[in-house]
């Protein structure tokens, strides 16, 4: 004989849900003041965990590149015009893209101190946003780089897709205004090691490419910046990237 289970008093099952709700919302408030003294990424993560969302990122990959940036990345890839750098635009002018590290927020913070406090652990501002110190874990390298104001080049901010040679794949032909945003688009924009950084200089990816655990993400993310200003890649370079993105597996 089959026997019925009783349902519960009414709202009983909302006060069960409210109940489950409160305590996630509780021990999301715990994290959160552990994550503010520990440099920020408890939160994100626990949020994850608790909600189910977000897509694991690709084994043996730091970045945050999942299957889905993955995916897209090679769609973009494959639709991206391929040519060689123009000679005709003139010697290349870092002024043309703006004064370094512009305030284009308008929220009194420049650039590089905003991609500084994005990018590092462990962060200490003064009052003005200025960052005065932090821990980076170098995308480039791998390595864990202490930031102090006193040695403020040991961490640099990247440019992914170089300004040098996106002048010379079509940028030179920008008004001001659109070389502007794209020098201080978050977008294209990583806190590096110093060292790694002046390696790079304006390579492409053809001629450069950052530590294997990188490599997924890094090109997810210059294919992400090319794409959005329409940028043509250079027959290297476009090969430089799909290599890349075989690492995603």
């Amino acid at each position: 004989m089959t026997r019925s289970i009783p349902p519960g008093p009414p709202g009983s099952d909302r006060r069960r849900v409210a109940g489950l709700l409160s305590s996630a919302l509780a021990v999301l408030a715990t994290i959160a003041v552990v994550s503010a003294i520990n440099g920020g990424n408890l939160l994100r993560d626990a949020a994850r965990d608790l909600t189910g969302l977000g897509e694991e990122p690709f084994a043996g990959d730091e970045g945050p590149a999942t299957r889905a940036d993955v995916g897209e990345a090679r769609t973009r890839l494959a639709a991206i015009d391929i040519t060689d750098p123009g000679s005709q635009h003139g010697d290349y002018d870092r002024d043309a893209f703006g004064a370094d590290w512009a305030d284009t927020t308008g929220n009194g913070c420049p650039t590089r101190h905003e991609i500084l406090a994005r990018d590092l652990d462990a962060v200490e501002t003064a009052h003005d946003c200025t960052v005065r110190s932090g821990v980076l874990e170098d995308p480039y390298t791998g390595d864990r780089v202490r930031f102090t104001a006193s040695d403020p080049q040991a961490v640099q901010i990247d440019h992914v897709v170089p300004l040098a040679l996106a002048w010379r794949m079509g940028a030179a032909e920008w008004d001001r205004e659109r070389r502007v945003r794209f020098a201080n688009d978050p977008r294209n924009l990583l806190a590096t090691h110093g060292a790694a950084n002046m390696d790079k200089g304006d390579s492409g990816p053809g001629d450069w490419q950052p530590y294997e655990g990188y490599q997924c993400s890094y090109s997810v993310s210059y294919i992400d910046a090319t794409h959005h200003y329409d940028l043509p890649l250079t027959p290297r370079d476009h090969d430089g990237l799909a290599r890349m993105l075989e690492s995603c597996t």
